[in-house]
């Protein structure tokens, strides 16, 4: 990375000196690059020469053309100085999340609100149980706000202004802003359960959901024999892996548009017939209290777990971001920034009414595994039309496929540039479709293994709670380097120091509460 390659040009046939001034040369805006997954950045001052622009007179009566390429321009600030030619890392060009580059804010706002909406918004009633009206509300209100602001620290650091490169991945950003090491003790994890463990759990909502769906059309009076719950997770595993074979992540657009209708619709669908069919009889609003002090705090402890898992996505904005075309001109954290507010107001459209209409209609009723979704069917399931409860499911399915995809890039990204790295080429198209079917049916036994994980919501919660509103602060800070005691400086150390506390806390309040109170443990027993 470090050979730079001296151009120099020697005409044979003398031209004429003129005094007159060269007109001024018109070069299209300099591209960011993105660093390599080496995480080398590409450029640095130690390795690359500085190439003199500046015209000097010769000795000789030959003058020498300009050094400089004319397709190249400076990026600004330092490197408006002083121009770097680099050699680039083939490899985005050969990875999924960065193999296309012609997103827009439509795309962004897509991807987004697909993988901003999941099925864990609907146990947020659950956590109103122990919070109550009053702290159920602020604590969802702050936490929505919390995570917009690091949403949006994310997106200014997508691309430097100072550097010109592109950090395409949350992991890539990590590393350059913390290092290698740190990287993998405090981010591999919870970055890789984001994403495989969030599909092993769309294999368990969606199994499950087909199984009822299938109930659903056949009716009570049906002689068909049903597929058994592992056969349903096969189903719906063969669906998903069929629909990874999409190249990139901005081939899936599309497929992100439909999640996010079909999430928007079954949200709505859930919460307007909770309310539409009114409160339970024997509805009650009183907290649920345990037999401890200690007990209780813990309890609330994994209320605020739950409601922290119920906003993801976050590991996925830079690689949404990073399918954008940039410039200096025309940076791609403008459409980008677009697209995740449109999505976002989308998102607290449905979250807010969840929350509180559910609880409302249900009170401390609420079922704490499956949240609304089993509500519906449990207290709902006769008195409404089996056309919309076929049609919630049915979205539920859809939605649960289409996260799938998005969720599973960044995993296929991972393994297919172990083999670009050692080979210096592109994945097969044989290769690529082995990979995504082997996660695919890896995800399937890991979700019939351990069928219990949404019973896990608060501890998961708490573990990948940094990526979400911890993280992003202390890397704005390390980055951007705010003057010290500033209004940005004393925001982002608060946040990102409270941000760690509130993850350990949580952590261990839902391991706590896992001991004391228990989960039904059906290893291999998927219901």
């Amino acid at each position: 990375m470090g050979e730079v390659v001296e151009i120099s040009s020697n005409p044979t046939t003398p031209k004429p000196v003129s005094d007159a001034p060269s007109p001024p040369i018109s070069a299209p805006p300099s591209q960011y690059h993105s660093p390599s997954l080496s995480r080398s950045p590409l450029l640095t001052t130690d390795d690359l020469t500085q190439i003199d622009i500046t015209n000097k007179t010769p000795k000789s009566s030959t003058p020498k053309r300009s050094l400089t390429p004319s397709f190249i321009t400076p990026l600004g600030s330092p490197i408006r100085r002083a121009l770097h030619l680099t050699k680039l890392d083939p490899q985005d060009a050969w990875l999924p999340i960065t193999e296309s580059r012609n997103g827009n804010v439509y795309y962004a706002a897509f991807h987004t609100l697909c993988s901003g909406i999941g099925i864990q918004a609907l146990i947020l009633p659950v956590a109103f149980t122990i919070l109550g009206w009053t702290w159920g509300i602020i604590s969802l209100t702050v936490a929505f706000i919390w995570q917009l602001y690091t949403l949006y620290l994310l997106v200014e650091m997508h691309e430097s202004i100072e550097t010109g490169l592109r950090y395409s991945r949350y992991l890539q950003l990590f590393s350059a802003t913390f290092g290698d090491k740190l990287t993998k003790l405090l981010a591999g994890f919870p970055i890789m359960y984001l994403s495989a463990g969030t599909n092993v759990a769309l294999i368990i909502i969606g199994g499950s959901t087909s199984k009822t769906f299938f109930q659903i059309l056949c009716g009570l009076t049906c002689t068909a024999k049903p597929l058994t719950p592992v056969e349903w997770f096969l189903v719906f595993t063969s669906a998903a892996v069929l629909l990874s074979q999409l190249p990139n992540l901005n081939s899936i657009a599309g497929v992100s548009l439909i999640g996010a209708i079909t999430a928007i619709g079954y949200c709505t669908l859930i919460w307007v017939i909770s309310v539409a069919e009114g409160r339970l009889p024997i509805v009650s609003y009183k907290t649920v209290q345990a037999n401890t002090q200690i007990a209780q705090v813990f309890s609330v402890l994994n209320a605020l777990g739950i409601i922290a898992f119920a906003f993801r996505g976050h590991n996925l904005v830079l690689e949404i971001q990073a399918t954008m075309p940039s410039s200096e001109k025309h940076p791609s954290r403008m459409p980008m920034w677009r697209g995740v507010k449109f999505a976002y107001l989308l998102v607290a459209m449905c979250l807010f009414p969840l929350a509180i209409g559910g609880y409302w209609a249900y009170g401390q009723m609420i079922p704490p595994n499956g949240g609304m979704l089993t509500a519906l069917y449990a207290f709902h399931g006769r008195d409404t039309s089996q056309f919309i409860l076929g049609l919630t499911s049915l979205f539920v399915i859809i939605s649960a496929l289409s996260s799938f995809q998005i969720y599973g890039m960044p995993i296929f990204d991972v393994m297919e540039s172990v083999y670009t790295r050692r080979k210096k080429q592109a994945c097969p198209w044989w290769l690529r479709a082995t990979i995504r079917a082997m996660f695919g049916y890896g995800c399937f036994f890991v979700a019939v293994a351990i069928p219990f994980l949404g019973s896990l919501a608060g501890l998961i919660g708490g573990i990948a709670l940094p990526v979400t509103l911890a993280y992003p602060c202390l890397m704005w800070l390390k980055i951007k380097k705010p003057k010290m005691y500033s209004t940005m400086w004393w925001l982002n150390w608060g946040l990102g120091v409270l941000g760690l506390a509130l993850s350990a806390v949580l952590t261990a309040a839902g391991i706590y509460v896992i001991i004391d109170t228990g989960i039904q443990v059906n290893f291999f027993k998927p219901q």
